[in-house]
Order: structure tokens, then C-alpha cells, then sequence
């Protein structure tokens, strides 16, 4: 299944000489993102929580109905880093938004300015898609990314809070009646 947008927004950095462009992820690059996403999961320190397979991630990416959307950063032909993102929704704005779900850059590809285009990409693309916000959250411990996104000119919110109801207490949750 094609992408569910075409862009034609630029894709090339401009921070750096190396060859790097960003494009929308492919079917035949679900193993590629599925690896790039044990990366970042390696970095948090989350690989205990990375049980999604590959071919869960083709599905909810290129399924019947996908549900998600991914761009991968290229740097003359190798997959350096990504961006996963869907739509939510703003009822006071009554307008979707872009809710980047994760971002990441290969360590040794780091300082390049890959992560900006990437970012950069995607608030072109919330803004072509008439988005009334673009959101993401970040780990408290993160302090590079805290300050990447600081100067970028985003806000970080101090009065929310992430809820997450996973596993068992979902299933008890759910079973209530």
C-alpha cells in the first residue's frame, strides 16, 4: 500500500554536506524501521518493553488500516534515523493534530543536524495538513533531547501528566461491567 500522503515539502538537510534526505517509510523497510526502533528502544533503556514484531509494525504502518505513519532519514543510502507519528485529536481546537510518537538518530549520526530535519519535516507537514498542534513527549531523564527540543522552540508542558493503563489492568479495567 502507498504512503496515505505524498509530500511535497523539501526533504533535504541543510545543516550538513553529506548526503542525507528524509522519505516516507516503505513496506520493504519495515525490517530497516523495525531495527531503527530497537535502536531507540537500546537508548531508553527499554528493550524489555520492545515485544512488537515486524510484522506487526508492516500491518499497523501498510494494513488495511494503518494507523500510523513513518519517515526514515537517509545518509547516502543507509537508514540513520526515523520519525513515527499519528493523528490525534484537539476537541478544543476541534482541528487534528500530528502526535510524533518517536524520534531517532543512530548515535554515530548524531550532531548532523538529522534529527532538526526530521522534526523540521513533520511541522511541515502538520502545517500542510492544516494540524492545530504538533506534540510529543519526552523521558524527565532525557536532558539532550529536554534541550534539543527546548531550542527548537518547543513548550514543555508542567501541568499534564501521561496516563497509560497496559496488560492486566486494561484486561480488569475492561472487564468490568
Amino acid at each position: 500500500m502507498a504512503p496515505s500522503w505524498t509530500s511535497p515539502l523539501t526533504t533535504d538537510c541543510d545543516e550538513t554536506a553529506m548526503s542525507f534526505h528524509i522519505e516516507p517509510a516503505r513496506a520493504q523497510d519495515t525490517a530497516i524501521l523495525h531495527s531503527l526502533v530497537r535502536g531507540l528502544a537500546e537508548y531508553e533503556r527499554l528493550v524489555h518493553q520492545m515485544v512488537g514484531t515486524e510484522a506487526q509494525l508492516r500491518d499497523e504502518l501498510f494494513g488495511d488500516h494503518p494507523v500510523i505513519e513513518a519517515v526514515i532519514g537517509w545518509e547516502a543510502g543507509r537508514a540513520v534515523g526515523f520519525a513515527l507519528f499519528f493523528h490525534n485529536f484537539s476537541t478544543f481546537l476541534a482541528r487534528r493534530g500530528l502526535y510524533l510518537e518517536d524520534l531517532f538518530v543512530l548515535p554515530d549520526a548524531r550532531g548532523r543536524g538529522y534529527g532538526k530535519a526530521l522534526i523540521r519535516h513533520l511541522a511541515r507537514l502538520a502545517v500542510a495538513r492544516e494540524c492545530g498542534r504538533f506534540e510529543w513527549a519526552v523521558l524527565d531523564w532525557n536532558r539532550p533531547a529536554i534541550d534539543f527540543y527546548r531550542a527548537l522552540g518547543a513548550d514543555l508542558l508542567p501541568d499534564w501528566r501521561i496516563c497509560r493503563l497496559t496488560g492486566d489492568a486494561l484486561k480488569q479495567l475492561a472487564a468490568q461491567s
